[in-house]
């Protein structure tokens, strides 16, 4: 089957399966676990609006979901499902950050693609974090300075709570050339970001913030 489950998506999936893991845990009422079961197969199925034939049958059986091992038996069918974020090469992350000199840039045979919503990276030497995202249809870079606070809270991009980091990045204010400093708290671990992105509506408004530095 062609792949048509975004990564975001994916972990939306996750989540109202472990929605019906947890009702099943913690109560035995028929109806309310049938109403549990029809709500989290309509949240899904509302993700993807023209759903084929085939595409509805591979999604259907979260309505049967009550343990982990059915969970993990689904999950596993799912995930040939999954579209990859493109992948990008070093030169690729070379044209997207031409300002920065000796750019460091992770090893693609490390990365998990199927996971992504945005490639995230820090380099510890500049202490700056880099972020490689499709925004209207196109690839963009962010890059800014990235600092520990040593204290969890909501990330801007993922909306979960997290150990988080300031990210400051400078942003064009103006045709005269002047610059201001713009920041927000995100994940320090961007890759336990991605997996907690169940919508992109936050990680776009992060990025539509942050591309216009230069």
């Amino acid at each position: 089957m062609e792949p048509f489950i975004k990564s975001h998506e994916f972990n939306f999936i996750k989540a109202q399966i472990q929605a019906l893991i947890n009702g099943h845990a913690n109560s035995s009422d028929r109806s309310v676990l049938n109403a549990l079961k029809d709500m989290a197969k309509e949240k899904v199925f509302q993700l993807f609006p023209e759903l084929t034939e085939e595409q509805q049958q591979i999604l259907s059986p979260i309505h049967h979901i009550e343990d982990r091992a059915e969970a993990k038996k689904l999950l596993a069918e799912l995930s040939p499902c999954v579209i990859p974020f493109k992948g990008v090469t070093e030169q690729t992350l070379k044209k997207l950050f031409p300002k920065v000199k000796k750019l460091k840039v992770p090893k693609a045979d490390d990365i998990d693609w199927k996971e992504l919503s945005y490639l995230g990276w820090f380099d510890e030497g500049s202490s700056r974090k880099y972020i490689v995202t499709h925004l209207d249809n196109k690839l963009i870079g962010l890059h800014g300075t990235f600092t520990s606070i040593n204290k969890k809270g909501v990330c801007a991009i993922c909306n979960s709570f997290a150990d988080l980091g300031m990210f400051i990045a400078d942003i064009k204010a103006s045709g005269d050339g002047t610059y201001l400093k713009k920041g927000n708290y995100i994940c320090e671990d961007s890759h336990q970001c991605n997996r907690n992105i169940t919508d992109l509506g936050r990680l776009h408004d992060f990025a539509h913030t942050m591309q216009l530095q230069k």
